[in-house]
């Protein structure tokens, strides 16, 4: 077997060998022409992968006059800093009424109490969760009197809830799923004890694309007294509307008593650039656990409600401008769409033999590989066809994330024809891999330390120059 790691910096280096490279400053600027033409270069290398649809995710609408409406309104606020609000003002008013829009899109009208939903803007789903469980720890640790806060999360809840167990330093108890990928719900009440800060439920899941049991999570919090927070990240701009157009969604926000706090990301199907989301909380008193303030500093009085101090109001304004451009037909026509691909490609690899579907998705489609077929290495023979697919393991398998680029005419089919092919190339050719297969091969056997050191390796590759 070859060095995948060696494989992977072969990969990089002939692509930053066609650019101008910089280990220190130029001695003399270069002209802006000469810049714009190479940030033009390296963007037009990069386009095919996600402008044609071969994206797993990543770029959700990618339209281009909606790219340059949101380019156009990023140019008018660049300056914009919403830790300035006297110089910004503006910048409050975006982040309170993307905030207010994404509360009344997740059923903060309906919600069962009076408490008002309130939240605020991020950069991303990550920071949302990390400053949702922030709160949490800060809140049991004040009024609960809880020393060691715990979260407990089913294992498919995102990689975001280990990052904030570790860096908030509150243990983890991760909980089994059941045959359908959802959250075990015998096992999450066992495992709901006196120290638990919040239970977790994802709608969907990032991994299979199913919708935890949040009715039942959110009523077993608050039969328990506990918090529960529900990650849409994925899919709160999509199930709102997956439930108008009659899909089988269940009740999963503010709509359920139980429920406290969720995350949603306007920078997915929300179509805002990256990145941006919201965290939202039944109260504001919830959120206010979230923020820091600092009265005794010699540099003055100071207060965030995120955990960046400055931030790019450009994003929010982008943010903003996306979200009432669109509107609500918008938003109910694009999931439209990206849901009646999601059908067709979850029924076309379940046709391909040897491929089967993981659980029940709507528009995330996982799907594992039987009868000895390497999943791994009919992942990597799709990246020699393009397409850039999401890796997952325990069990070993695959998914693509539709969005709008997969619903332009043709790539669906595209997508399933590459994908049958490739499992055909893979049963001709067992074990020939130059890439990510092996890595995910031996994360599956290797200690984890190992594998740390494997990952921390190549994220150290990515910053040479």
């Amino acid at each position: 077997m070859t060095d995948p790691m060696a494989d992977l910096e072969r990969q990089l280096k002939p692509y930053r060998g066609q650019f101008p490279s910089f280990r220190e400053l130029p001695a003399e600027g270069l002209a802006r022409s000469e810049v714009t033409g190479l940030v033009e270069r390296l963007a037009s290398a990069e386009d095919r992968a996600w402008r044609d649809g071969y994206a797993s995710g990543a770029v959700y609408h990618g339209d281009p006059g909606h790219v340059a409406f949101l380019s156009q309104v990023y140019t008018a606020q660049s300056q914009s800093n919403p830790l300035h609000p006297d110089l910004w003002p503006s910048a409050t008013k975006f982040e309170a009424e993307i905030v207010a829009m994404t509360a009344a899109m997740l059923g903060a009208g309906h919600a069962a109490s009076e408490a008002p939903v309130a939240g605020t803007v991020s950069s991303g789903g990550t920071e949302s969760i990390l400053l949702a469980m922030k709160a949490y720890r800060d809140f049991a640790r004040e009024r609960r009197g809880v020393a060691v806060p715990e979260i407990v999360a089913p294992v498919t809840a995102h990689a975001a809830f280990d990052k904030a167990a570790r860096f908030f330093d509150m243990p983890l108890v991760r909980v089994p799923v059941d045959d359908d990928f959802k959250a075990d719900l015998g096992a999450l009440a066992a495992a709901v004890t006196d120290r638990t800060a919040v239970v977790v439920g994802s709608a969907p899941t990032f991994p299979h694309g199913v919708i935890d049991p949040i009715p039942e999570i959110a009523a077993l919090a608050a039969d328990r007294g506990v918090p529960c927070h529900v990650d849409a990240c994925l899919g709160g701009f999509i199930l709102p509307w997956a439930q108008r157009l009659g899909y089988p969604v269940p009740v999963f926000d503010f709509r359920l008593p139980g429920v406290t706090s969720m995350s949603a990301d306007t920078h997915k199907y929300g179509y805002a650039a990256k990145g941006s989301s919201v965290v939202l909380y039944r109260g504001r008193e919830l959120r206010q656990f979230q923020y820091y303030t600092l009265t005794d500093w010699p540099g003055g009085l100071y207060l965030s409600p995120t955990l960046a101090g400055s931030r790019p109001g450009a994003l929010s304004a982008e943010c903003w401008a996306a979200m009432v451009s669109i509107g609500e037909k918008g938003y109910l026509e694009a999931a439209s769409r990206i849901l009646e691909t999601g059908a067709r490609i979850r029924d076309g690899v379940a046709a391909i033999p040897g491929l089967h579907v993981l659980g029940d998705p709507l528009w995330v489609t996982a799907f594992a590989a039987a009868d000895g077929l390497d999943i791994y290495q009919v992942m990597e023979d799709m990246s020699h066809r393009g397409w850039s697919l999401n890796g997952l393991q325990r069990p070993a398998a695959v998914h693509i994330a539709v969005t709008l680029r997969h619903t332009l005419p043709g790539v669906a089919d595209r997508f399933l024809a590459d994908l049958a092919e490739s499992v055909r190339q893979v049963r001709s050719n067992p074990g020939v891999s130059t890439g990510m297969a092996p890595v995910y091969g031996m994360a599956a056997t290797l200690p984890a330390e190992v594998v740390r050191q494997l990952l921390a390796g190549y994220l150290d590759m990515l910053y040479e120059v």
